[in-house]
């Protein structure tokens, strides 16, 4: 059986090809392409929790690719907003009727409805991540950190408390730790990608933040580096490592075959702060990432620090 993947589900051959199986490898292979970082830590999980990790993470990824094609089409004409509000209803309609146990036939709708019999994830979670990337497409500036909070809840955190239920947890804290990392998360993909932002035009920093340090907006989109704006990164660093120090505290209050991985995760996407800054601060003209073999070294000392005696 072969599936093609680009922004929306096909299923080559006969429906009657399509097994549970079938569809889980298709949302692992679509999880190992998309999100190196996420499926290298998932391969420390015990094997009852991977598949429904690949099923939520390939349910999410359309939400994400059907945002991307929305805007691209959006900016070359090709698309109106009363055909992208259908699009959006359609998803919403689809994913309902696989929450009321009639999933579409394709792979991502079957291996998540069977991930729903085991795992207890409220519709309203994935509906809110839609309503949170479908900010991308009529993108305004965030004046505050609260107004970004709210962005950074639905995009991110969300996926934390998915996570949560497949990973299991012992108590309910670990939710707003979860909440925590989340948060933490996106803070640094927005660091990571201020460049790119900006040249679509975005600013996804906090206006007021650009106010304190005394750094323009005009020069923000010119890439200036200077004093100011390291000063501003540098803040932004502490706010986001300070979110990844709070949500330290849900690992251990999660099921012990999932800690490992939630902490490889944790460890590897701070660590691109720690890049931003070896880079100089340079985040217009350098994507600060982390070597497959840095995230690898990181492993070993983790695993004995966790299973350490005492």
């Amino acid at each position: 059986m072969s599936y093609s993947y680009n922004g929306t589900t096909t299923v080559s051959g006969s429906d009657k090809e399509l097994t549970l199986a079938n569809a889980y490898q298709y949302c692992r292979q679509v999880t190992r392409h998309h999100a190196k970082t996420f499926y290298l830590a998932t391969l420390f999980l015990s094997k009852k929790r991977r598949n429904p990790i690949y099923a939520m993470y390939a349910l999410l990824r359309t939400v994400d690719d059907l945002v991307d094609l929305a805007e691209d089409k959006l900016t070359n004409g090709t698309l109106t907003k009363a055909e992208l509000s259908s699009m959006m209803a359609d998803w919403k309609t689809r994913l309902n009727e696989c929450y009321r146990g009639a999933p579409h036939n394709d792979p991502i709708m079957i291996a998540w409805h069977d991930t729903l019999q085991k795992c207890h994830i409220p519709v309203e979670l994935p509906l809110d991540l839609m309503d949170g990337v479908a900010m991308d497409i009529d993108f305004k500036p965030f004046q505050t950190f609260d107004d970004l909070y709210v962005y950074c809840y639905k995009v991110a955190s969300v996926v934390g408390l998915m996570c949560s239920e497949i990973f299991g947890y012992r108590d309910k804290k670990a939710l707003d730790h979860a909440i925590e990392l989340g948060i933490a998360m996106q803070l640094t993909n927005i660091l990571r990608d201020i460049g790119e932002d900006v040249d679509r035009g975005r600013i996804y920093l906090p206006l007021e933040d650009l106010d304190r340090f005394e750094y323009t907006q005009e020069q923000f989109m010119q890439k200036q580096i200077n004093e100011n704006f390291i000063e501003l990164i540098q803040f932004q660093i502490s706010r986001a490592r300070s979110y990844y120090a709070a949500s330290e505290k849900g690992i251990p209050m999660l099921e012990k075959d999932s800690r490992l991985a939630v902490k490889i995760s944790s460890l590897n996407y701070c660590n691109i702060l720690k890049a931003i800054e070896e880079n100089n601060y340079d985040v217009f003209s350098q994507r600060a990432y982390r070597s497959f073999y840095q995230k690898l070294r990181t492993i070993p000392t983790l695993w004995y620090k966790m299973n350490a005696p005492g």
